[in-house]
């Protein structure tokens, strides 16, 4: 799972990489070499958040005030883009993207951009604004995946480990640990996996 393509379907997906290119103002092309290097970032940290009984209950509970309707209006992204990019606090929990963000990436979230950055090409703050407007879709993705198969917190742990398999294995694996390993040293786990998956509803 590497692309918008692989995670909401050929049709959805690349609606939302032409979506997210008018909004950064970059080449599709450009922007979705960027997107299959930060998903697989933003899911790997999400399992790394899940592989304790207490991240993957946070990371559940979260996904409760997800309804996974934000796939539905991917159409109405550039829209919506305005809203998770401006800044302030926002309309909605679904929308909260740098919250969404540092519980995901955490101290890496510097690191990642950069390499990002750096590998695709295109500026740190598109790469920015690229993984602000992803956050939300791998959310509401992960909250469809919940509703249909009827994911528990060690359901949604499961699955995610399964994820997090099949990007290790992947050629761009060991770039991917490069990217997570903050610290440089060789543990890409403790940079993110102590961090607490408690994304708040703007209280």
């Amino acid at each position: 799972m590497f692309s918008l393509q692989d995670l909401l379907g050929q049709e959805q997906g690349g609606q939302a990489v032409d979506q997210i290119s008018q909004t950064v103002g970059a080449e599709p092309s450009l922007v979705n070499s960027a997107i299959q290097m930060a998903l697989p970032a933003l899911i790997n940290g999400l399992a790394n958040n899940a592989s304790t009984p207490s991240g993957a209950q946070s990371l559940n509970n979260a996904l409760e005030q997800h309804d996974g309707g934000i796939l539905d209006n991917l159409g109405g992204l550039g829209g919506l883009a305005g809203m998770i990019l401006g800044g302030g606090q926002p309309a909605s929990p679904q929308l909260n993207a740098g919250g969404i963000l540092g519980h995901i990436l955490g101290g890496s979230q510097g690191n990642v951009t950069q390499q990002i950055s750096n590998q695709s090409g295109l500026g740190a703050g598109q790469v920015a604004q690229i993984l602000m407007l992803l956050a939300p879709l791998v959310m509401g993705y992960l909250a469809r995946q919940k509703q249909q198969n009827n994911l528990d917190a060690d359901g949604l742990s499961a699955m995610l480990g399964n994820q997090q398999q099949q990007i290790q294995q992947a050629p761009q694996g060991g770039f991917l640990t490069n990217l997570l390993d903050s610290d440089h040293d060789g543990s890409a786990m403790d940079d993110i996996a102590s961090i607490a998956f408690k994304y708040m509803t703007g209280k």
